[in-house]
């Protein structure tokens, strides 16, 4: 009797949470376009971020892609290895890097992981012992127990790997096997990574080495683990991280600055999107004065059918501005992706959603390269052509049961 009490309570409390939590209603006071210099000044100065010069960024589509690059990279590591994960699950993915990081620590490579503890709750005790046994440092972040209560809610959502502080793998795939092949007759989910040389490595060892922080105590000061980065390439980066710290994140700000100042195109990948009103308003707007915006979310096979439909009742104001959705068939697709005029890139693990902006932990980098744009828009024009468009018409043509549900699923727009 007692414990249900307490389950109740504890229910209560999530509710309120969820409800009641104020919100910040985004807005720019004077549009800025994304190509001028005071844009770049604003962004800066706003999110307390600086864009470093002379990256070189590799596109990496789909895990048979990645995950062989980025066990490449770990084996090639000589002072230290750290991996920082949402989800890492046991498998063929996940034996691939623990294999790669058990070997390298057995030579005195520093190998450090932060996982998630509830999104990694799968990877299983023979695994974290095998790493634990070979030297390597693993660490759960936010473990469940009742003095962490307050703090169930914020997790890790990073996906990080950084070797030798020199080269860094981002983007928004964990380390589970359905991204890496067909698993329980489901095609492997469609997800882009970029890897990344340059100076904007270091601040991303930054980000890692918060959270290792929060989990361990230590901090970073070793000098291999602050290399001097020589220029690697032409791309122009930012770093932009968000936690439930700061009440005003900077993802939502960069998003924000983005959607209202764009002038030709805006291009969204996401696999969950529920944009809060401000957001829906700003791409509303935006679609209204003429600027193309496309967005792209998974379609039947997605993971999260609740989500789906919560999403699916937000469409229609959107498509009655302007907006295009684009639902993709293929697979279930987990690209986090926005696009804009051509000039800029973010690339990263916020998704459409409240949980990215205002729950977790998440990381994204800004990439200001023509270059980077276009090979990113390749990708993006081929998800369109394996994807279904939205119409009005065919919104309005929706299930009775689904019409039905949808606004139940009101209150993931909260929580999500």
């Amino acid at each position: 009797m007692a414990w249900a009490f307490i389950i109740g309570l504890l229910v209560l409390w999530v509710l309120l949470v969820i409800l009641f939590t104020p919100r910040i209603d985004y807005r720019v006071t004077t549009p800025l376009r994304p190509d001028s210099e005071e844009f770049l000044q604003v962004l800066q100065a706003t999110c307390q971020a600086t864009v470093h010069a002379h990256n070189r960024v590799e596109i990496l589509t789909n895990g048979a892609q990645f995950y062989p690059a980025m066990r490449d990279a770990i084996l090639q590591g000589q002072a230290s290895v750290h991996l920082e994960a949402y989800i890492f699950q046991r498998g063929e993915a996940a034996d691939m890097l623990i294999g790669a990081m058990v070997a390298r620590a057995r030579e005195g490579v520093e190998v450090r992981l932060v996982l998630d503890s509830i999104g990694s709750a799968r990877l299983g005790r023979a695994r974290a012992r095998r790493l634990r046994e070979a030297g390597c440092r693993l660490y759960f972040y936010q473990p469940i127990s009742w003095y962490r209560i307050h703090r169930l809610n914020n997790r890790t959502h990073r996906e990080l790997l950084i070797v030798d502080g020199r080269i860094a793998f981002t983007g928004g795939a964990g380390v589970a096997d359905w991204w890496f092949r067909a698993d329980d007759g489901q095609p492997a989910w469609r997800d882009t990574m970029v890897r990344i040389d340059g100076p904007i490595v270091s601040a991303l060892q930054g980000v890692f080495a918060e959270n290792w922080l929060a989990c361990s105590g230590e901090i970073l000061t070793s000098a291999r683990d602050w290399p001097d980065l020589e220029p690697a390439g032409s791309t122009e980066a930012m770093l932009v991280k968000s936690s439930p710290s700061d009440r005003a994140t900077s993802s939502r700000v960069v998003f924000q600055m983005l959607v209202e100042g764009a002038v030709s195109e805006i291009d969204i990948s996401t696999p969950y999107f529920l944009p809060d009103r401000a957001l829906r308003r700003a791409l509303a707007r935006a679609a209204q004065r003429g600027v193309r915006v496309r967005v792209v979310v998974p379609g039947p096979l997605t993971d999260q059918r609740l989500v789906r439909l919560a999403s699916r009742r937000m469409y229609g104001e959107l498509l009655e501005a302007g907006v295009r959705i684009y639902e993709y068939r293929s697979a279930m697709t987990h690209v986090k992706v926005l696009l804009v005029d051509g000039t800029w890139a973010v690339i990263g693990t916020t998704n459409i959603d409240n949980r990215s902006f205002e729950h977790n932990d998440e990381v994204n980098v800004a990439f200001r390269e023509a270059a980077v744009t276009t090979r990113l828009q390749r990708d993006f024009e081929a998800d369109l052509a394996a994807s279904n468009e939205v119409t009005c018409e065919r919104w309005q043509r929706r299930s009775r049961l689904e019409k039905l549900v949808g606004p139940v699923c009101w209150i993931l727009e909260r929580q999500q």
